[in-house]
């Protein structure tokens, strides 16, 4: 079964909350269920496109970030858990997988003998070399009723919001 349109959901969930309760104004919840479920019907997308190339979007960004952003030595896991915004252990739980796959390959720090690298091999570059132009039309798709101004509007806002 397909979902709701999230306009008419949320309009359901603020005429029942209008009748419910007048006295209160369902705006902020309203925004943030908008964002999550939007967040869900993106991920579940993701999901389905990386499960066709044998990956997992988290798999994915590892690569994706090594890719962009490392130097030809690798980074260490800790800067890869940085330029994610994920925590150590998970970049390491990630890294274990792609390593166990030949995609990545762990090296020693030459600078801190505790720290470890990682970088791509040469599987982990063509892969992701050769799924990035696909990855890019599916979220083109994903986005296709907002123009390339919405796009970096709703990029701005979302960006404004700050945990406290």
């Amino acid at each position: 079964m397909k979902p709701m349109p999230t306009t008419e959901f949320l309009a359901r969930i603020e005429g029942n909350w209008n009748a419910a309760r007048p006295d209160l104004n369902p705006e902020p919840m309203l925004t943030v269920i908008a964002v999550q479920r939007t967040s869900g019907l993106l991920q579940a997308e993701l999901e389905t496109f990386f499960a066709q190339h044998d990956l997992t979007p988290s798999a994915f960004d590892v690569l994706a970030t090594l890719r962009r952003s490392a130097p030809p030595q690798g980074l260490t896991l800790g800067e890869l858990a940085a330029l994610m915004a994920i925590t150590p252990p998970a970049v390491t739980k990630r890294v274990d997988a792609l390593t166990g796959r030949g995609l990545i390959e762990r090296l020693p720090d030459r600078q801190d003998r505790r720290a470890i690298r990682a970088r791509l091999t040469a599987a982990g570059f063509e892969a992701v070399d050769s799924l990035v132009t696909a990855h890019l039309a599916n979220e083109e798709r994903l986005l296709s009723d907002l123009s390339s101004d919405e796009r970096r509007m709703l990029r701005t806002l979302l960006g404004r919001i700050q945990p406290t």
